[in-house]
């Protein structure tokens, strides 16, 4: 059996699914012929339909997903900000307690030291070392190397207080990012969960009017007098599938259903290529893996960064076989369609990305086209 995402014949964008093109033969019957053949169009316009009702569904599905992905970007950032800060104030915190006892070595020296009887009894009333070497610093009482310790220990204090301030900020953003990220991990499992019955129900009525095609169909080569019908549908199902599938044949045997850009108010940072579970992802160019395995609204997802530096990102995946750091070939199988994470329905979403992972995504179409693959968007 051919697998029904292929069935209605529908390539890139919703666009409507071709009906049954067969030659109008005369003979007997001609109304039941027409008859059919205008319920042909009538099903493929509502299959038209509730394709677009599932891509709807799956790309408001990806923009949140993608919305929490950001969120968990930012809160490594600001994980990795914090305890830098962290680790700036320990070092901070200890030079400045270094930086002290030097302070109250020379106030201990500056006591000590040779002052006239008037300066030493005002040496004598500093309630500390400190007060002792501020004293003396104002009396000229320290030498040019001591006034430079001095100088240097008050840097120390100022180095310790303005890590002090940078640590507070970084744990201050850190927990901000920490609830953000809570808030859009939440919003996107409340939108998927929306999204997948949206999707369900489309999926279904898809399924019931695809099998009323294929009924109609069937009956209508019969009426035009094919000797096995179904044998003849089943090569037409064979045959649309080919061309669909034509354009990523060197990524994925698969059907594009919703290319990057604008859609649906929110902005699809990808495309997405339906095929059933299991079938293989190849490589489309060399590359070196950044990552391979679980990945944030993507359930499992592969990362390949290509000689040009360009990122290629191979989502909602069922399994992977390559390892971060491993350098692949073109056309090296390195993952399989899945629908993990957060998605509605099995496909390949792929990204492309340039000047570092997460930085700038942008259309995938050009990169794969001036390596041979067309997918037509």
């Amino acid at each position: 059996m051919i697998p029904t995402v292929a069935i209605a014949g529908l390539l890139v964008g919703g666009g409507a699914p071709s009906a049954l093109a067969a030659p109008n033969v005369a003979g007997q019957d001609q109304p039941g012929r027409d008859a059919l053949t205008a319920e042909i169009e009538r099903i493929n316009q509502r299959l038209a339909t509730t394709e677009e009702e599932l891509q709807r569904a799956t790309v408001e599905a990806e923009a949140t997903a993608d919305a929490s992905r950001a969120a968990q970007a930012e809160l490594a950032a600001a994980e990795s900000a914090a305890a830098a800060a962290t680790a700036e104030l320990e070092a901070a915190q200890a030079a400045a307690s270094q930086a002290q006892d030097d302070v109250a070595t020379l106030g201990r020296e500056a006591f000590m030291g040779s002052a006239p009887l008037g300066e030493t009894v005002v040496l004598l009333d500093a309630a500390g070392p400190e007060e002792v070497l501020q004293r003396a610093a104002t009396m000229d009482l320290l030498g040019e190397d001591r006034a430079a310790r001095l100088e240097a220990s008050e840097a120390v204090r100022q180095r310790q207080e303005d890590a002090d301030r940078a640590a507070r900020d970084a744990v201050a953003e850190r927990d901000a990012a920490v609830r953000a990220a809570a808030d859009a991990d939440a919003a996107a499992q409340a939108q998927l969960a929306a999204s997948q019955q949206a999707y369900d129900a489309a999926a279904a009525e898809k399924a019931g009017l695809e099998q009323q095609l294929k009924d109609a169909e069937t009956r209508l080569l019969a009426a035009r007098g094919a000797t096995d019908p179904n044998a003849t549908w089943e090569q037409q199902q064979r045959t649309r599938l080919a061309q669909a599938s034509a354009g990523a044949g060197a990524l994925v045997n698969g059907r594009v259903t919703s290319c990057y850009g604008s859609r649906w108010g929110t902005n699809h940072n990808g495309i997405d290529i339906a095929a059933p579970i299991g079938t293989p992802i190849f490589a489309p160019e060399s590359g070196v893996v950044l990552q391979a395995g679980p990945a944030n609204g993507f359930g499992l997802a592969v990362y390949l960064q290509h000689p040009d530096g360009t990122i290629t990102v191979y989502g909602h995946i069922n399994q992977y076989f390559v390892t971060a750091g491993q350098t692949v070939t073109a056309g090296q199988q390195i993952a399989e369609v899945g629908n993990k994470g957060q998605v509605t329905g099995p496909h390949l979403h792929i990204e492309t990305h340039t000047g570092g992972l997460y930085q700038n995504r942008v259309d995938p179409a050009p990169w794969l086209a001036a390596r041979g693959i067309s997918l037509g968007c």
